[in-house]
């Protein structure tokens, strides 16, 4: 497998684009900030829905490590993004504030928490300290202590919280992910430093609520209640979609508890423009197969499709009945039902 630079490469820079774009919004024309993420997020989800040259991303291979500095490189743009998203805000309209917490947090959801998730994949130190200051940005840390010692165990079974059920709402799965993904979490990390005979103090997990705390602690004091505003909201649709991605990755999945992940356990989807924003997120099943496989290695597997990429899916899930119509004959398609043997063992990530 390639592992040198390709001109198809060149198509992860989009995780730059969009962020510096909005970046712009926010600081020449605030009033466009929310309106143009929305667009965006509306754009992608055409290609991906109707113009057939986009089902297909380039094949596995290229350079692992110009992703990898792209992801990194993100990191510092995305703090920029919201360090002006405060300063906007506390001057701003009400109706600019919401624009402009909407457009972050479709930035910070969409990209940040996805780059996030590869750079705590890696065995890098500094990816994963960068992978944290980016899921702090959402007052969602837990992710780096669940998603990887967690949903990367559990996936697809029943216990999983970030697996969604046969049959289960998406607005039912979502407080039943967040509070049991956070409550597991807290457990693992407990777990952890017990069997490394460690104090709290050395836990991450507890340095970044704490952050999160005291961040929120001072804006409360300074009254700066549209700066509030914009920080809860950018946050929690970040989260949101992220939960929502998750409800995707395996909905009406299943295997038993000890039972190897296959191909069959992760919807996939291998649109160009979807993967291109998201490092290859949509080449589900590879991934959890081969958890510690960088993003520009993972391969297009045979398995579950979704319907669409990410962008469009996010809108059928948000409407129950649609999102049943859609997919429930898919989970009936013998193309992928058989119930061989696992391609791979599940691996755990960072």
């Amino acid at each position: 497998m390639a592992t040198t630079f390709r001109v198809s490469d060149l198509r992860f820079l989009a995780g730059l684009l969009l962020p510096l774009g909005l970046l712009f919004n926010m600081l020449v024309h605030p009033d466009r900030a929310g309106i143009g993420a929305f667009v965006i997020w509306i754009a992608v989800a055409l290609v991906d829905g109707f113009w057939p040259g986009a089902h297909r991303s380039p094949p596995a291979g290229g350079s692992v490590g110009f992703l990898r500095w792209t992801l990194r490189l993100y990191v510092p743009v995305q703090v920029a993004l919201l360090a002006v998203g405060i300063w906007v805000t506390a001057r701003a309209e009400w109706a600019i504030v919401v624009g402009v917490a909407y457009g972050a947090g479709f930035l910070t959801g969409a990209q940040g928490i996805t780059f996030a998730h590869e750079l705590g994949h890696s065995r890098n130190k500094v990816d994963r300290f960068l992978g944290w200051v980016l899921m702090t940005c959402v007052n969602y840390p837990q992710f780096m202590v669940e998603h990887y010692r967690g949903h990367h165990v559990k996936a697809a079974t029943h216990d999983d919280p970030a697996s969604a059920r046969l049959g289960e709402s998406l607005w039912r799965f979502l407080p039943r992910t967040v509070v049991g993904s956070t409550i597991h979490a807290w457990q693992l990390e407990a777990k952890r430093l017990v069997e490394m005979k460690r104090g709290w103090i050395s836990s991450p997990l507890l340095w970044a609520t704490a952050v999160n705390v005291a961040f929120l602690a001072g804006i409360v004091a300074l009254a700066e209640w549209k700066v509030l505003f914009f920080w809860l909201f950018q946050s929690a649709f970040a989260v949101w979609l992220l939960e929502t991605v998750n409800y995707i990755e395996h909905y009406g999945l299943s295997r038993a508890p000890r039972e190897p992940f296959g191909v069959q356990h992760a919807w996939n989807a291998d649109h160009v423009v979807s993967n291109s924003l998201l490092a290859n997120l949509q080449r589900h099943s590879d991934h959890h197969v081969n958890a510690w496989k960088p993003a520009a290695q993972l391969e297009a597997l045979p398995g579950p499709q979704l319907p669409t990429g990410y962008a469009g899916c996010l809108l059928l899930a948000a409407v129950p009945p649609l999102w049943f119509r859609v997919m429930h004959p898919r989970l009936t398609e013998p193309r992928w039902q058989r119930n061989g043997p696992a391609l791979g063992r599940e691996g755990a990530g960072g």
